[in-house]
C-alpha cells in the first residue's frame, strides 16, 4: 500500500534499521535515532542497486517521488543513476577546480615573484573586487566574450576606464595561460579588443620647465620639515628613482667609496637590481644624513618607528605643504619625467642613456632588455652634469631678479 504524509509523518524509530514501502522502488528508511532516508532500489545489469533520495523532512514524499521518476527514466534509457550522480559530482568538483578565480589565482601565484609587492596587491585586488564576484565562480571554458564585457562594462560605466582596460588584459592573461594549461580552448577576450572606451593616458605631474625647476630646488631649502624627509626631497630629483625605490634605501646598499647606491632587485619594478651613480652633491648629502640615520637600517627611517622606512605619502605631503599642487603641477614620481624631459632637450643626452638610468626596458639590437651596467662612464657622466646644472637652476632662482 503507497505511503502518505501522515504515515510517513508518524513513522517512529524501532530498535533496529527497517523500511516503509512506497511504490515503484522507493521506500522510506527509519533508523534506531529517528532519523528518515528516501531510498530507490532498481536493477541495472541484472544487478539490485540503491541511491539515497534524500532526508525526510527535508525531502517530502511528493518530491521523493518525483526524484524516483526521474531516476526510474535513467533507467529506462539505458543510465545507471548511481554512476549519472558520481559524473555529476565529479564535474562538479572539475568546474570548481577550473573556475575562472581558481585559474586566476594559480596564474597570480605563478606570477607575483617577478612583480613588485604592490603591483602584485594591485592586481590581486582588482580581480577580487572587480572580476571575481560575477565571473570567479564560472568554468573558465565557459566563459563568453559578452560576459566578459559585461563585467568590465561594469568597472568602466564607474568611472574607472583606466582600471576597466587593466582588468581586461589581467583576464587576457588568465585566459591564455588556462589555453597553455589545456583548460580552455578560447581566450574571449581578444574579441574584446576595441571595445572599451579609450582612456586618455595621465602622466605623473612634473615640472620641466628649467625656470621653475629652479624656484622648486629653492623651495626645497626652506622646507620646514624634518632633515628626513628634507633630504628625500633634494635627493629625488638628483637619483630619480621611483619614490617607494627612494624611500626604502637601506644604508648598506650605498657605498661611499665608488659613490654609488646598488637598489636590489626585489625593490625595482622590473625585479631587476639597478645601480645609481651618486653626485658629489647627493654624497653631500646622504654623508650629513648618516649622523643622524646611518646607525639604523634604513636611510629614511618612519617618523614612528626606526625599523620601518618614511611613509609613501611623506614627499608629497612635503610638496603639499610648500604649496605645491600634487596633482596638476609636481609629484615624487615627476622628478623622473623632469630628469628624462630636460637630460635629452637641454643637455643634450642620448634617450638611451637616460632610459637606462631611469631603469626602463629598451630592447637594444641584440634583444637585451636592461643592463645595471651598460652606459656605465656615460651614466656617470651625465649623473654629476645633472646635478651641477640643478645648481645652477637654483642659482639662477636665488639671484636678485
Amino acid at each position: 500500500m503507497p505511503l502518505t504524509d501522515t504515515s510517513v509523518k508518524n513513522a517512529k524509530p524501532s530498535n533496529k534499521t527497517y523500511k516503509k514501502y512506497d511504490e515503484k522502488g522507493l521506500y522510506l528508511e527509519i533508523s534506531p535515532a529517528g532519523g528518515k532516508w528516501w531510498r530507490f532500489k532498481y536493477r541495472f545489469d541484472d544487478k539490485e542497486k540503491r541511491i539515497s533520495l534524500g532526508i525526510y523532512p527535508d525531502i517530502s514524499l511528493k518530491e521523493a517521488r518525483t526524484r524516483r521518476d526521474e531516476a526510474r527514466n535513467l533507467v529506462a534509457n539505458g543510465i545507471d543513476p548511481s554512476e549519472k550522480r558520481k559524473a555529476v559530482k565529479i564535474s562538479k568538483f572539475t568546474s570548481s577546480e577550473n573556475s575562472f578565480e581558481a585559474i586566476a589565482r594559480e596564474w597570480f601565484e605563478s606570477q607575483k615573484s617577478s612583480w613588485t609587492d604592490s603591483h602584485s596587491s594591485k592586481i590581486i585586488k582588482r580581480f577580487e573586487n572587480d572580476v571575481f564576484p560575477w565571473i570567479g565562480s564560472k568554468p573558465i571554458s565557459e566563459i563568453s566574450a559578452q560576459e566578459l564585457l559585461i563585467c568590465l562594462r561594469r568597472i568602466e560605466n564607474r568611472g574607472a576606464g583606466d582600471t576597466a582596460h587593466r582588468a581586461h588584459q589581467n583576464c587576457g592573461q588568465v585566459f591564455r595561460y588556462a589555453i597553455q594549461t589545456e583548460r580552455a580552448t578560447v581566450n574571449p577576450s581578444e574579441n574584446l579588443r576595441g571595445a572599451l572606451s579609450p582612456v586618455k593616458k595621465e602622466h605623473y605631474a612634473s615640472i620641466t620647465n628649467p625656470k621653475e625647476v629652479g624656484e622648486l630646488l629653492r623651495a626645497f631649502d626652506g622646507f620646514r620639515g624634518t632633515l628626513i624627509v628634507q633630504t628625500a626631497l633634494k635627493l629625488s630629483p638628483l637619483v630619480f628613482l621611483r619614490p617607494g625605490e627612494l624611500r626604502k634605501t637601506e644604508w648598506v646598499e650605498i657605498d661611499f667609496d665608488k659613490c654609488e647606491l646598488n637598489v636590489p632587485g626585489p625593490r625595482m619594478k622590473m625585479r631587476l637590481p639597478h645601480l645609481v651613480h651618486l653626485s658629489k652633491q647627493a654624497v653631500f648629502l646622504l654623508k650629513e644624513l648618516h649622523a643622524l640615520t646611518g646607525k639604523g637600517r634604513f636611510v629614511f627611517p618612519g617618523a614612528h618607528s626606526k625599523d620601518r622606512s618614511m611613509s609613501e605619502a611623506a614627499v608629497n605631503a612635503a610638496l603639499r605643504r610648500m604649496g605645491y599642487d600634487t596633482k596638476n603641477e609636481i609629484t615624487g614620481h615627476g622628478f623622473r619625467a623632469m630628469a628624462r624631459t630636460i637630460l635629452h632637450e637641454q643637455l643634450g643626452f642620448k634617450p638611451e642613456v637616460i632610459e637606462h638610468q631611469l631603469a626602463h626596458r629598451v630592447p637594444d639590437a641584440l634583444g637585451t632588455a636592461y643592463n645595471r651596467t651598460k652606459f656605465l662612464a656615460e651614466r656617470k657622466k651625465m649623473m654629476q652634469t645633472w646635478a651641477d646644472y640643478l645648481d645652477k637652476l637654483k642659482a639662477e632662482a636665488n639671484a636678485p631678479q
